[in-house]
């Protein structure tokens, strides 16, 4: 009895040892397997979207030994917001492919692959964020993806197939990532936002105010730069011609066009705030030139550009008021004498339909011309479309924009006008202006 009982527990060790030398053995190679990806945004001209994916492959590959075709895409987007946050899912076409360092730069040799994404102004699996009609407010999206390999990789010393990765190790998010966020409170309110701090050097530098669009309000300060191309301010093409410039995002919880007795009434309950956020933060950057502080905004942002030209018109040595939402009627003549103080740059174009020309922009500006004002100019704009040439209509024309968005036209400094006999940017000029 004794000797069948001892060879039935050495057969369940056996089994045991068996069990727990192949489920470490498993473990082991699961803890090794450090494949995993990051995502890569940009922000567009018509908003922020997913460009790349840099893939960690974990084995070493050499260029070459891979193409479009090696690995699918598949991705779901999500909104945390919605009842349903399924938004859509599906697959992401693979547009390049290629052998990488962790940065996504192309190497001859590397563990890394990036797959570039297609991504257009109509393909809404690559947005990175989403538009919520209840809320009136963007928030960013939630991507989850399975880059599953469906051609083999031969390089020189390694041979690869069946990869399936779906862990995600974060992002890398370009321009957006070099403003820093932070919070201002006062009289009850706070605003959050996000700045850009040029390279030191010896000089004073220009501040940059921007004020953002209605669907950019809330406590995530990164929307208001990234929903449309404001972080654009950050590139070195436009600091260049500030010779190195600050910018300054505010944002509102909710809308600059919340007045004190209606949604754009002529007022608004963020005014204070804001004012006192803007002197905190010239008065913490020493080398801000307080003859140089500018500011401008898109629709909502632009209501409050023209409300903070009118309440404070000594302040601000110019102001680019895009698509703007003060309508006329709210504007006395003492405003317009005060708003001519400040040299003014309107932008709107003449199929907006969400803020007309004709109730807003045009009248002003035609009431600033008579009132005399010394700098005030206007681009008014047929429509608002690609000028990249990259992506156009089924009939080749140039791809329309939504008319409303001629802030495109300014993140581009697309807007041009003949100051002094010489044709000047809309960027160029702002940079020129001081107040002394």
């Amino acid at each position: 009895m004794n000797k069948y009982i001892r060879s039935a527990l050495l057969v369940v060790l056996g089994f045991v040892l068996i069990f727990s030398y192949s489920t470490g053995a498993s473990a082991a190679k699961q803890q090794k397997n450090k494949t995993s990806y990051q995502t890569v945004t940009e922000v567009k001209d018509w908003g922020t979207v997913v460009t790349k994916l840099i893939v960690n492959i974990d084995k070493n590959i050499t260029k070459g030994s891979v193409n479009k075709d090696t690995f699918q895409v598949y991705v779901k987007r999500t909104d945390s917001r919605l009842a349903n946050p399924l938004l859509e899912e599906g697959y992401n076409k693979v547009t390049n492919a290629y052998v990488a360092d962790k940065n996504g730069t192309a190497v001859k040799s590397g563990k890394y692959v990036v797959l570039e994404l297609e991504n257009s102004p109509t393909l809404t699996i690559s947005a990175a964020l989403n538009y919520d009609f209840v809320t009136g407010l963007n928030n960013w999206v939630n991507f989850d993806y399975t880059i599953k390999q469906v051609k083999d990789i031969n390089s020189k010393s390694t041979k690869l197939s069946g990869l399936i990765i779906t862990k995600n190790n974060g992002s890398q998010n370009g321009l957006v990532g070099e403003f820093s966020l932070g919070k201002h409170s006062a009289g009850g309110t706070t605003l959050s936002y996000a700045d850009f701090e040029p390279a030191k050097d010896k000089n004073k530098n220009p501040l940059i105010i921007w004020l953002h669009g209605g669907g950019e309000g809330g406590t995530d300060a990164t929307i208001p730069i990234a929903a449309n191309k404001a972080v654009n301010f950050a590139s070195e093409d436009i600091q260049s011609i500030f010779n190195g410039a600050y910018v300054l995002a505010p944002q509102a919880p909710t809308y600059w066009m919340d007045g004190l007795t209606g949604r754009a009434d002529g007022t608004s309950k963020y005014s204070e705030a804001l004012m006192s956020l803007i002197e905190k933060y010239v008065n913490s950057n020493r080398d801000i030139d307080k003859n140089r502080i500018y500011i401008g905004g898109a629709s909502n942002g632009g209501y409050m550009t023209l409300l903070m030209t009118r309440d404070h018109p000594d302040y601000f040595a110019g102001a680019f008021p895009v698509c703007e939402g003060l309508n006329d009627k709210y504007i006395s003549d003492s405003d317009i004498n005060k708003l001519a103080k400040t040299p003014t740059w309107f932008v709107t174009a003449k199929n907006d339909k969400t803020l007309l020309p004709e109730l807003n922009t045009l009248p002003t500006y035609e009431r600033l011309l008579s009132a005399n004002a010394k700098d005030v100019h206007l681009t008014l704009y047929n429509d608002v479309h690609d000028t990249s040439g990259l992506y156009k209509n089924a009939d080749g024309s140039a791809y329309q924009y939504d008319g409303h968005w001629s802030w495109i036209y300014v993140f581009n400094n697309d807007p041009v006008s003949k100051i002094n006999g010489k044709n000047t940017t809309i960027m160029e000029w702002l940079a020129s202006r001081t107040l002394h």
